[in-house]
């Protein structure tokens, strides 16, 4: 991979981590008000806003960050490839390249949120907003596993084993899907 390749890969990775960020701040129901939410908000809105005029939510779930989510990871498949001097455009490929892009992305984003929440636990000196919004976002699947496994001598391992999973299913991905990811 060149550094164009490189520099490209990095700013659509991390753009579509904000999208991502932000389907999961509305599904996890996360303080709107927080900084961090609203620099999310703020980087997605120019374009989510127009797209739900045309594509309305269905409950709680966000069709125009979905949608933009695929698009961003389709776009990144085509300019990677065409980049990497691919001849032929395959949209079902894309489609299903882009799908398993951002079910990568959405497991990397909670791995880096996961490992940043420890860290400030260790670090922590009182209420901090980003650490609260990290817990709003976390505590919905860290709290099965301290239901099966509770804290042992105040040490909590919840993480732990929720970062063992996230990493058991990024390598079956791709040990699966390796050539498209």
């Amino acid at each position: 991979m060149n550094a164009t390749q490189f520099l490209i890969d990095t700013i659509f990775n991390l753009y579509l981590m904000v999208v991502i960020l932000r389907i999961w701040l509305q599904l996890a129901r996360a303080d709107f008000y927080n900084p961090f939410s609203q620099f999310v908000v703020k980087a997605t809105h120019p374009i989510i806003g127009p797209m739900r005029k045309l594509l309305p939510s269905m409950g709680n779930i966000d069709t125009a960050s979905i949608i933009l989510a695929l698009l961003v990871a389709g776009l990144k498949i085509t300019i990677v490839g065409l980049m990497a001097g691919a001849s032929i455009i395959n949209p079902l490929g894309i489609f299903i390249g882009a799908i398993l892009v951002v079910i990568k992305e959405a497991f990397q984003l909670i791995f880096y949120i996961l490992i940043i929440r420890a860290i400030m636990s260790w670090v922590s000196q009182g209420y901090n907003p980003f650490e609260a919004l990290l817990a709003q976002l976390t505590e919905p699947m860290l709290a099965p596993i301290r239901r099966i496994i509770p804290p042992i001598g105040g040490l909590d391992l919840s993480i732990l084993f929720l970062i063992i999973a996230l990493q058991f299913a990024q390598i079956l991905l791709g040990d699966l899907f390796g050539a498209i990811l």
